[in-house]
């Protein structure tokens, strides 16, 4: 038996918004993903300190507020100090173009606009993992 892909989702800073993580838990659940969903409002530390704990194979990151290259910035220097760089690293939501190239300089895989097709989120995690 295949062990799942164990995928870590995470709320970063003051975002309060949560529904399409939500909706992104559930879809990744359904396609077979052992998912653990943080929630609301954590800190770079949090996820970090999560991913390692738990031992997951994707950290992903769902942000409708703005701060995710800020977040990103601090985070990479723990999941450099943790040993994690080597995860999947996944970041969503309300990300402008604009930042793409600088998510993808600190490491982030994936980047996955408001409106993304849960399918193509998933297809994604699946051919980065094989």
């Amino acid at each position: 038996m295949e062990r799942r892909i164990r995928v870590l989702l995470a709320k970063p800073g003051l975002d309060g918004h949560d529904q399409g993580a939500k909706v992104v838990v559930r879809a990744l659940m359904d396609a077979g993903f052992e998912v653990i969903y943080t929630g609301l409002r954590q800190t770079p530390e949090a996820v970090a300190n999560a991913a390692l704990e738990e031992g997951v194979d994707v950290i992903g990151l769902s942000s409708m507020a703005g701060s995710h290259l800020p977040f990103c910035r601090k985070l990479r220097v723990l999941l450099e100090q943790h040993g994690l760089t080597d995860r999947l690293w996944l970041v969503g939501g309300n990300i402008p173009k604009q930042d793409h190239e600088a998510l993808r300089a600190l490491g982030v895989g994936g980047i996955f606009a408001t409106g993304s097709k849960l399918d193509d989120i998933v297809t994604f995690i699946k051919a980065n993992l094989s």
